[in-house]
């Protein structure tokens, strides 16, 4: 069971980009719909390549710690439970195994207990652009870096099965930039992700060191 949890935790708190479509009802009489001429195809648009990213994106840069503020989704955990996240921190390090790879620690605090969640971000050739390794290609998550300066704020597009979450972390949270807020809730609105969509985090009470038995190794693939 405690693997269990961990694998939901993990799964939440990392990505929660929403994977479920809509369902139908089964059972009862369907009349039979007439034959309709179908409408002509529409060229299929993969999301991550229209997300506007950041240009000559610096990875050094972008190492260190970082504090959730917002997030904007469709995913249904967080429209169950949107009012009831935890603080959540994370800190981004260069591997000492490869340039290409970015280590990641993301600590939050679940059932009162602080978790710690290891994984790693492949660094694509491609500026701005990481990749989350799934457990098969098509479970990747694309993750794109779209507005940066730094020192202060960052928003990052996370891409999975053709759904998106979008991130606003910040170096501090203790001198929060009211423009910095407007431009993220501006930029979830273009992605079709509203107010009823955005659910922010708690600035206060973050985890510091976390014991070894509540660490969530992730590496390369939970």
């Amino acid at each position: 069971m405690a693997g269990v949890w961990r694998f939901m935790l993990a799964a939440v708190v990392l990505t929660c980009v929403c994977l479920w479509g809509s369902t139908e009802a089964v059972g009862g009489a369907v009349s039979r719909p007439r034959p309709q001429r179908r409408p002509p195809k529409k060229t299929k648009v993969d999301p991550i390549e229209v997300t506007p990213s950041a240009q000559n994106i610096d990875i050094q840069r972008m190492t260190g710690m970082w504090y959730l503020l917002n997030t904007a989704s469709k995913c249904s955990y967080l429209i169950n439970h949107g009012t009831s996240v935890e603080p959540t921190v994370m800190n981004l390090t260069r591997s000492p195994d490869s340039d290409q790879i970015l280590s990641v620690s993301t600590k939050t605090r679940h059932n009162h207990m602080c978790w710690e969640i290891l994984q790693v971000y492949h660094i694509s050739p491609t500026p701005s652009r990481l990749t989350l390794k799934g457990a098969r290609p098509e479970l990747n998550t694309e993750i794109v870096i779209g507005e940066t300066d730094y020192d202060s704020y960052a928003i990052m597009y996370y891409h999975k099965l053709g759904k998106i979450t979008m991130k606003l972390y910040s170096r501090t949270v203790d001198d929060l930039s009211e423009p910095m807020l407007t431009k993220f809730e501006q930029l979830a609105a273009k992605q079709n992700l509203g107010l009823a969509f955005l659910f922010p985090f708690p600035t206060y009470s973050h985890c510091g060191a976390v014991d070894r038995d509540h660490v969530i190794n992730c590496v390369p693939t939970c």
